[in-house]
């Protein structure tokens, strides 16, 4: 009888633990556009994804009780990987806990195709809204949030994105911004390829871009950047506040680049803190 209890308990467990989230396909029928990739999609021992050319998101539904708000997680690399556990899952996972619903959007790495990323936010977005009441989602409070390559691709969606396609809020994590002089230049050659025209600079500097229908915006980065610069961040902010945007920008004093739900990062509860605190003052929880 004790070793059927065991049994059953560890069942119950690894059902609880498979439940914990749903992996869904952005394009059931398959993509339309390819972004010339071969290579086998591959998911490292850093926990994060190479190759990719088959987006999906993967769903933390809000536990508890549930804010009605939802955020789509774009993971940094560079355009050319996707840090996908510590800049997207576990984020996704500690929003679940506070009534958020967390989004992780594994997107198609662009190999120079530049619009492709971007086609996968719109997709991305357009399905949340579509199926927000089936997941428990008030289709007015979804936010898009990235990491680094991934906060200038959320960035880029909350800039110009338009109709049911743009996010209501963004959180961004020491995003590159602007394509050009302060730009993180890997970000720049892997999205945009060999061919970088002063046309795509200027479309892809998302400062450039931001409007009086730009989404109130938070931003989190360290002053001891090195691999993206904090301008990008502060020229974002002082765009924003031109345009009566609703922003805050915390610059912590160290932590360098990459941390994200990092526990090792030294302001790893207050940033936390701070998010929930700003998502409550602009009304999303």
């Amino acid at each position: 009888m004790r070793f059927k209890s065991i049994i059953l308990l560890i069942m119950l467990s690894f059902s609880a633990f498979s439940q914990k989230s749903e992996i869904i396909k952005l394009y059931p029928n398959g993509v339309s556009t390819s972004n010339g990739i071969k290579d086998k999609e591959v998911f490292d021992e850093r926990g994060g994804y190479s190759n990719v050319t088959d987006p999906t998101i993967e769903i933390f539904k809000a536990k508890g009780e549930n804010t009605g708000a939802a955020l789509l997680i774009c993971p940094g690399g560079g355009y050319v990987y996707e840090a996908y556990t510590h800049e997207g899952t576990l984020i996704a996972q500690w929003l679940a806990d506070n009534g958020i619903t967390g989004i992780v959007l594994k997107y198609r790495l662009p190999n120079g195709h530049k619009q492709i990323p971007l086609d996968d936010v719109e997709q991305a977005m357009r399905l949340i809204r579509k199926n927000s009441e089936k997941w428990g989602i008030d289709k007015n409070k979804i936010g898009v949030s990235g990491a680094s390559a991934g906060g200038h691709l959320a960035c880029t969606a909350g800039t110009h994105l338009i109709n049911d396609a743009r996010p209501d809020y963004m959180v961004l994590f020491y995003p590159v911004v602007t394509f050009g002089e302060n730009t993180h230049k890997g970000s720049r050659s892997n999205l945009l390829g060999s061919e970088i025209t002063e046309e795509d600079i200027a479309f892809y500097s998302n400062e450039k871009h931001v409007t009086s229908k730009t989404p109130p915006t938070l931003l989190l980065l360290s002053d001891d950047d090195k691999t993206v610069p904090p301008s990008n961040s502060v020229d974002l902010y002082e765009a924003l506040k031109l345009n009566n945007i609703p922003a805050s920008m915390y610059i912590f004093p160290c932590g360098g680049h990459g941390w994200g739900y990092n526990t090792s990062f030294p302001y790893h509860e207050l940033w936390k803190q701070l998010t929930l605190s700003w998502l409550k003052e602009i009304k999303m929880i």
